[in-house]
């Protein structure tokens, strides 16, 4: 993978990470009710989930590179529509809207864990996310598992920025989002609408 490459995936996964999706949410839900520290192991569950996803993307998309480049380029391009239509769905919903209620049980960081790992694993849009996401950083020359490493890695680097940032500010976050969260869902929508288009367009 070139440096330019890696710059797009970095861009990229920064776009997708800062929109809250379940785990973000889930980790500032548990920010707010059993603190930091106790919410990094929900984040850690959530980071081994998505690599799980991540892998069997990447594998799934290496298989197809061996028996088919046009399949591979017919993916790229229906991946990059499907990014650019999350970004017009981004744009039109409203502001998310967050409540966070305390809990009747004090859970273990082991419940805290398997709650952002089933959260991560369970979820079929970020199947269809990285689907759709990671054809266009492959090089179908290249090692398949660098490639996998490099991309686990520098997603979970965003992944856990994004999600420690909505912990440590998790009583801010939720009034600012109600605020301003019809410009932030039109300013990353409109930058996965730019990545949609953009990305399949590349050599």
């Amino acid at each position: 993978m070139s440096f330019n490459t890696w710059a797009l995936l970095l861009i990229t996964s920064m776009g997708i990470s800062l929109v809250p999706g379940p785990n973000a949410l889930l980790a500032l839900t548990h920010g707010a009710l059993h603190g930091r520290q106790r919410a990094l192991f929900t984040i850690a569950g959530g980071l081994l989930g998505f690599i799980i996803v991540i892998g069997l993307c990447v594998f799934g998309i290496g298989a197809l590179l061996q028996s088919s480049v046009f399949w591979f380029t017919v993916l790229k391009w229906v991946g990059g529509i499907y990014i650019a239509w999350l970004g017009i769905k981004l744009w039109l919903s409203p502001p998310i809207v967050l409540e966070v209620t305390e809990g009747t049980n004090r859970a273990t960081n082991g419940k805290l864990f398997r709650q952002g790992f089933l959260s991560a694993v369970t979820n079929p849009k970020a199947l269809l996310l990285y689907t759709a996401m990671l054809p266009q950083f492959i090089d179908p020359n290249g090692n398949i598992f660098v490639q996998f490493v490099i991309i686990a890695i520098t997603y979970s680097v965003t992944e856990f920025a994004a999600e420690y940032m909505c912990v440590y500010a998790a009583n801010r976050i939720r009034p600012w989002l109600s605020r301003v969260g019809k410009r932030f869902n039109q300013a990353f929508g409109g930058l996965f609408v730019v990545i949609g288009a953009a990305l399949p367009l590349r050599t």
